[in-house]
């Protein structure tokens, strides 16, 4: 079993400089994402701070990996896709929903100028908090609670970010959307997903297909309660 251990991090990040490179070339660049401030995020990213001590081998590979509470990191290739569809500008503020291990957070952080993160387990929020002091990860701001409700106090944001999947996006994160935001997100059934992006314009909502995914379930009212069956 894969446990999270933020204390007992590894301080040699080049350790892993030429897995992350292959990463960004086979996974990323080779299957489309184009991004080139993403790509260099996603190069300076430690993922392998992100993953349970006992997982660090595979932190590069091509595959979601667990880190306890039955949540998972996802796979890099995801969060590159995610990321690009948001087309993030350097000024934006981003509401993200679903912090888990903090690494798609810190991806948006090189990317953003402030970063809003809810998890809803307060377990992965505290590590998740401590790995960002560790790192020297600045611009972000984490809450622990029901992320669907989003972070009213600190709306409108320019781009949202859920990381788990929900029959539909919860109307509060649609509310804290700010006029040509856009939001990205997994919605559909247990086994269907579908990811979406959806913009905001004239307070319209305009709706895209991305890709077809599988994501946990979005915890909270707006969440696993409500996702469907199919």
């Amino acid at each position: 079993m894969c446990l999270l251990d933020p204390a007992g991090m590894a301080n040699a990040a080049d350790a892993f400089a030429e897995q992350r490179r292959g990463m960004v070339q086979g996974q990323l660049r080779d299957r489309g994402v184009r991004s080139p401030g993403l790509l260099d995020a996603m190069l300076a990213v430690p993922r392998h701070e992100f993953v349970p001590a006992t997982c660090r081998d595979a932190a590069y590979s091509d595959q979601p990996l667990p880190i306890g509470l039955g949540q998972t990191i996802s796979q890099p290739l995801i969060v590159g896709l995610m990321t690009e569809a948001l087309a993030l500008a350097v000024t934006d503020r981003v509401l993200e929903i679903g912090t888990g291990s903090g690494y798609q957070t810190a991806v948006l952080a090189r990317l953003a100028s402030e970063v809003f993160t809810i998890e809803y387990r307060p377990e992965l929020a505290r590590a998740a908090w401590i790995r960002f002091r560790q790192l020297g990860i600045g611009n972000v701001r984490v809450r622990q609670g029901d992320g669907g409700n989003g972070w009213p106090e600190a709306a409108p944001f320019h781009k949202i970010l859920v990381t788990a999947a929900a029959a539909f996006p919860p109307p509060p994160l649609i509310d804290q959307l700010a006029e040509g935001g856009r939001l990205v997100m997994p919605v559909g059934g247990r086994q269907h997903q579908e990811l979406i992006r959806i913009q905001k314009r004239h307070g319209r909502i305009e709706r895209q297909h991305l890709d077809w995914c599988r994501f946990v379930p979005l915890a909270g009212i707006h969440g696993s309660g409500r996702l469907l069956a199919g």
